[in-house]
């Protein structure tokens, strides 16, 4: 009688689901293992690490300051970079997000080839794309703008697709209705429905693009980078440490920025 009087005791996942959690705990540790044992992942220098990054932020203190006005030219051609490959993405992406929309594309061959153009955009990393447009075009800052610009593409294709396939669908036809032509129905029917949502995505990219345009000239596209990668290289450790100190507060200003700009489209 005692058993059948007790109170349920409450449990927030029942048994199945609590074998399932663990079960997948239990994969990701051995996958962990497994990977770690496959690169051969030894841990033998840890002690001396703390000495070596000792070592690295002695040489590299005091920044150079002096160094600093040779910086601003390359640190505004990053920020141009940065700025010039949104705005082409932007150009770019809302045609391929049209296509990639089930509610605005054509056919399933345009659907396709959108959702095509997001993935490859999406899957190559912005130095790669900086490697192979130094490549077309030479070193300089044409190829990191192009490399920002067809890295963009996937990303704000994706999300601005996905918000179109939400807007008020009878809108669209009724100005379809009145006669308007497809560049119309895009401005009048389609566009002011997603423009909150274009203009945050538009500047969040960017602040993303400020951060990812600091690193291109590692391959010769242009900007900062190139002025870092040379420091580098030149064992110049206080140079280093005021080009990384630049960019931490372009870094801050362009996410403030951002920020703001994201709060005045709500």
């Amino acid at each position: 009688m005692a058993g059948i009087d007790a109170e349920p005791t409450w449990g927030r996942f029942d048994r199945r689901r609590r074998i399932g959690r663990f079960l997948g705990v239990l994969v990701a540790l051995v996958v962990f293992v497994a990977s770690w044992e496959f690169l051969d992942m030894g841990i033998t220098n840890v002690g001396t690490v703390p000495r070596e990054v000792g070592d690295l932020l002695t040489r590299m203190y005091p920044p150079d300051v002096a160094y600093a006005p040779e910086i601003v030219g390359p640190l505004i051609e990053t920020v141009h970079i940065a700025a010039l490959g949104t705005v082409g993405a932007l150009v770019l992406t809302i045609p391929v997000a049209l296509l990639a929309a089930e509610n605005t594309t054509p056919n399933a061959a345009t659907y396709w080839l959108g959702k095509l153009i997001v993935t490859v955009s999406r899957s190559v990393n912005t130095i790669i794309w900086a490697l192979i447009f130094v490549v077309v075009f030479g070193s300089g800052p044409l190829a990191g703008a192009v490399a920002i610009a067809f890295r963009s593409i996937g990303f704000l294709g994706k999300l601005l697709g996905e918000e179109i396939e939400e807007i008020d669908f009878g809108q669209v036809e009724a100005v379809r209705a009145a006669g308007a032509s497809p560049a119309q129905v895009l401005t009048y029917g389609i566009l002011p429905q997603v423009k909150p949502a274009l203009v945050g995505l538009s500047v969040y990219r960017w602040d993303i693009n400020v951060r990812e345009s600091t690193i291109l000239g590692f391959v010769g596209a242009g900007g900062i980078g190139v002025e870092l990668f040379r420091a580098v290289n030149a064992f110049a450790w206080q140079s280093v440490a005021m080009i990384l100190i630049i960019i931490l507060g372009v870094v801050f200003v362009s996410e403030a920025l951002s920020a703001y700009t994201r709060r005045l489209t709500r």
